[in-house]
Parts: C-alpha cells; structure tokens; sequence
C-alpha cells in the first residue's frame, strides 16, 4: 500500500497510507522474523537479506542524490520509478513467501537460549534507530564532519565509503559470526559514536565507518535475540526506535515542543543511548558459545553456499556503488551566466525541506526556477533535510551536479539548526559555519563564504534569523551578524531572513554605520523576512519572484558588477541597462508555472 500511495495526490490521505504500510511492513517483518525460529539457517538468511535491504536502498539514494525513486513523494515528473519499484516489489513478495523446505535444522525454541526480552527489545529498537537515523543515507555522516571550504574531509561524493563499510559489516558476519558479538565489537561502535560526535573532517568520519561497519555486523544476531525473546521483544524494540526518532528531532526543534528543553542540542545523549541499546541487545544475543553449538551438521554443509551467495551480492553492489561514485564526483568546472558584464546574479530562498504544498519532492522545480533567473550564487534556507522525519535527504546535492555549482552544506544535522547552505557558480576559497547566539529559541545558522568572482575576493553570508517569539535572540543575532559583516575587509553580499521591517529596530543594525552594510532596496516596505544587504559592490538590480506552490516564501535576487563602486539609490529604465545585466523577460507579466515578478511587478535598476 505504502508504494501505490503515490497515486493519492491529497497529501493527507497519501501520508495516512504511507503510515498504514509502513506499519504492515513492521508487523511482517517480525512475524516473517518469527515464523523461522526453528530454522537457524533460514533466519539468518532473512535477517541478512533485510540488512542487504538497506544497503540498497541507501545506493539507490546515492544514485539518485539522496531521494529514493520509490518513495511516495515521487511520481514520474520529478524523477520517481514507482512502477517499476512496486512490480519488483511484487515478485519480491511471491519470491519470498512460496512454500520451502526445511532447512534440516530443527531446534525448537524452547531448545536455543533465551535471556531477556527487554534486553532483546533495547537491542533491537537501537539497532532500527541506528540504521535509520545514521545509515538509511551514505551522506547523513559525511554531513555531520562538514565544516566548509577549503574541503578537509569526504564529500557526498565519497558516500560509497559508508556503503563499504556497510558491506564489509555484514561480511564480518557472515564469515566471523562467532566474532561479531563481543566485547571489542561494542568498543568499536562507541569509539565510532565518540568520533562522530566530537570530530570533523577524515577523523570523525572514521568514526561513521566504526558505526556503519559495527551495526552491520550486529543486525542478524541482534534480530535472532528478538526472535528468540518472542514479541515483547519486538513490541519493546519498535517502542523504542519511536522514542528515539522523537528524541533526535526534539533536539533540534526544542523550541516548540513540550519538554523541549530538556534535550536542547543534546546529539551526544542521544549517541550515548544509541550505543548502551545495542550494547543491551549484545547482552541478550547469542554467545560464541551458543553459535557454535547450533552449527549441526546439515547447516555446516549449506554455510558456504550461504557464504557465497551473500558474498557475490555484496560484491556486486559495491561495484555499483563505486561506479555511482565515480560519476558522481564533481568536476569544479563551472561558468557563471553572463561573465562576460562581470555580474554576479544572487538570490535567497526558503525552501521548507524540499517538499512542497502538496507534499511532493520539489528539488527538480527548485532546480528548474535557479536555472531559469539565471543564479550565480544563491543562498537555501530550511535545506537541512538529513533526520528521519526528513527522509535523510539533501537537495543540495542534486542541485549543484545539475546545475554545476559548489556547495556549501552549510552546519550538520548535528549542529542543530534547521539548516542554510550555500550555491555558487564562482570557486569557494573559504567558508566558516557560524551559530548564532539563541539563548531562547532555536539556533540561528550563518556561512560565510570568500568567493573568487572574475579574479577578485567577494564574501557572501547566507544567514537565518530567529523567530518572532524571541526578541531578545533576534537582537543579539543582529549584534554578532553587524559585526561580523562590519570587519569584513572585501566587498560583501548578504543574503537573509531577518525578521524585521524595514526602517525599524534590528533592520537599523544589520543596516547602516554599526555593519557597514546597505539595504538593496531602502525603498521596499513590504518586506519581514528576506533581505538583500551589500557593501563595496555595484548593485545594478533587484527582484523578488512568487513561489508558485515550491514553498511558502517568495525568492528575492540582486544582481552585482564586480569592480565598481556602489552606486546610487537612483533607479533607471530597463533601456538604460546592457543585456547582461538584465532579469529574464520570462517572468514577466503571467511568467511560468506560477512564478512571475511580484510585489512592484517587474524587477528594479539602479544607476
């Protein structure tokens, strides 16, 4: 049901169905789990193959930079293959519930070890948050251990990286079961989460391929404890996995939930819980002892079949993997739009997680609008899209292979923020993540970025400010921001959302002697939340273009000649102004697709 749920355009219905089969295919598992309990040998193959799962899976999403072409926030013109998703699917389900053999290993529960379903139950509920919140995508981790330009650490593009260490997890298993559940195994996966947690760069993503490589490892024992411990087990652990889910987002949205507080950027207890859960489970799992006892005689002949059989398949999708890698890793050739005036063309954008009012994936109509208003640079807010609830996603990866740009990611997931990431047709010579101070409310992300535009060093900041509900947290943002744009010693482009209106309170901080900084538009009034500051560059032009139905904020752009002073306030005719300098005529009037210049209805030149 969760795979047709595509079909459903409301979007309150199509989340419904995706709940109910999400729901059925838990249930299945566990009974599909349970139903093998006297076939060892059978088990252990269905517990691999569910492992195997989520290694495709998550390559699928590497392919297709980040979005799994089946999910139900895809259909066909953005990119989805439900179709043919749900017919492999389907053969998948006949495949795997027609009637077999014994695999001539008959012990019977009350014959293998049993010790605590609770313990079972942690095991398994940290085993299904672990895989999903870290693993579920081969950049999840890689974007915890960015910190910005000059690169230090993996890329995206470096994802294949994750999914060996995952293949190679479960081949540990495969061929060193005995070895798979022991002390040193539970050191290494609380070495990977202490790494992950408090490094960057190469040194925490080595603690990403400990956790990807332990988990892995541990997924089949950990599902024959649960089976072994009967339901409870599987009603605890899934119980379990829910908390956890609430508690990850709960540290980054603590400023609008109860209790939130309480677990305000606390990433590290949750990586702490994450490694005592398994740990948990490591006590309840099978022993070296225990597994050597089951290998009878019958299930010693079919073991290397089974070796190979696994072997083969792993091997085979870390090929892919790597062939995905390898097309995928960026080329840093990039041409701006009109190089030829020296214009840089910038805009700011909300994006709201890429998902838009219908629920769909919008990365391809964000892309197609980028394209189209000619963006050399252009700052996303709400792009931090890697936590469950999110679907471990980041559009910005699509968008700068598609349109041949860098990025900047911006601040982690484990950074707390909801995100702002910067795009750029111009080499990034530097960037530096900045959190903002936000005593109240939630954390305010900023890059600031050095640029080499046409030979000469401009910076850009993409910044996010706090909410309305926080006056206190917006005026110190705006102190810390003003000054950090003030000692600035290059030309500088800001690209926000401020919270303020024009003329009033903090707005006089970001803008005038305290930073330095000029309004694009002094004249403009309608404005809350989305600003184009500047100071040391010749502003030439400014726009703002409807949303059409992508997000719920408009998209404002300035255009900026690099080498020439400011300018005036003085705004002239679109006549007086060369080609390359001008906004597409495309938007005009009705524009396309629901975007079209608003509010003054055409774009604005200045002298």
């Amino acid at each position: 049901m969760g795979l047709l749920a595509f079909l459903i355009k409301r979007p309150e219905i199509r989340l419904f169905a995706v709940g109910f089969g999400v729901s059925m295919s838990c249930l299945a598992w566990s009974a599909t789990w349970y139903a093998e309990r006297s076939q060892p040998l059978r088990l252990q193959a269905r517990a691999l193959a569910w492992s195997i799962g989520l290694i495709m899976s998550s390559l699928a999403k590497f392919a297709f930079h980040t979005n799994n072409p089946i999910w139900p926030i895809v259909h066909a013109e953005n990119g989805g293959w439900n179709k043919l998703g749900f017919l492999l699917a389907a053969a998948a389900a006949i495949r795997t519930t027609r009637q077999i053999t014994s695999d001539g290993v008959g012990a019977s529960v009350a014959q293998r070890p049993k010790r605590s379903p609770v313990l079972a139950g942690l095991g398994f509920g940290g085993l299904l948050f672990g895989m999903h919140s870290l693993l579920s995508d081969s950049s999840t981790m890689i974007l915890w251990v960015w910190e910005g330009y000059p690169v230090r650490g993996p890329i995206p593009a470096n994802g294949v990286i994750t999914l060996l260490a995952m293949g190679g997890g479960l081949l540990h298993y495969v061929w060193l079961e005995e070895t798979a559940s022991n002390w040193i195994s539970f050191c290494l996966l609380g070495l990977g989460a202490f790494l992950l947690t408090n490094y960057s760069f190469w040194t925490g993503y080595l603690g990403a391929v400990l956790i990807a490589t332990e988990l892995l490892s541990l997924a089949p024992l950990l599902i024959e404890s649960a089976v072994n411990n009967g339901a409870a087990a599987f009603g605890l652990g899934f119980l379990i996995y829910n908390l956890m889910v609430l508690a990850h987002v709960w540290v980054v949205a603590y400023a609008f939930v109860p209790g939130g507080p309480l677990l305000r950027e606390h990433t590290d207890w949750i990586m702490i819980v994450l490694v005592f859960l398994v740990g948990a489970g490591m006590r309840s799992a099978p022993t070296a002892s225990n597994i050597a006892k089951s290998r009878q005689k019958p299930r010693k002949n079919a073991l290397p079949r089974l070796k190979s059989y696994h072997l083969y398949i792993l091997v085979a999708l870390e090929l892919i993997a790597a062939s995905v890698a390898y097309l995928r890793f960026p080329t840093n050739d990039y041409t701006p739009y009109h190089k030829d005036d020296k214009v840089i063309t910038a805009g700011i954008w909300t994006i709201h997680f890429s998902l838009d009012n219908d629920m769909w994936s919008s990365e391809r109509r964000i892309r197609d609008l980028v394209k189209e208003l000619e963006l050399d640079v252009v700052g996303l807010l709400e792009s931090d899209l890697q936590r469950i609830i999110m679907g471990n996603r980041d559009t910005t990866q699509y968008l700068a292979e598609n349109l041949g740009m860098y990025v900047d990611a911006g601040p982690g997931p484990n950074k707390h923020t909801w995100g702002a990431a910067l795009l750029s047709k111009f080499p990034v010579l530097n960037s530096t993540h900045h959190l903002l101070p936000s005593p109240v409310g939630e954390l305010a992300p900023a890059i600031h970025a050095t640029i080499d535009a046409y030979g000469e060093y401009i910076d850009v900041v993409v910044f996010h400010s706090g909410q309305e509900e926080d006056p206190e947290d917006r005026r110190l943002q705006s102190e810390y921001l003003a000054g950090l744009m003030k000692d600035s010693p290059r030309p500088l482009i800001l690209l926000s959302y401020l919270v303020v209106e024009p003329q009033k309170g903090n707005y006089n901080t970001y803008v005038g002697d305290i930073s330095g900084m000029k309004d694009i538009d002094p004249s403009d009034w309608d404005r809350w939340c989305e600003y184009i500051l500047y100071k040391g560059i010749k502003r030439s032009g400014y726009a703002r273009v409807s949303r059409s139905t992508i997000t719920d904020t408009e998209i404002q752009i300035g255009k900026f000649v690099v080498g020439q002073p400011e300018g005036t306030d003085m705004q002239i005719g679109e006549a007086q102004v060369s080609e390359g300098l001008r906004f597409p005529a495309l938007f005009r009037g009705e524009g396309v697709r629901g975007h079209q210049y608003h509010v003054f209805d055409e774009p604005r030149y200045y002298d």
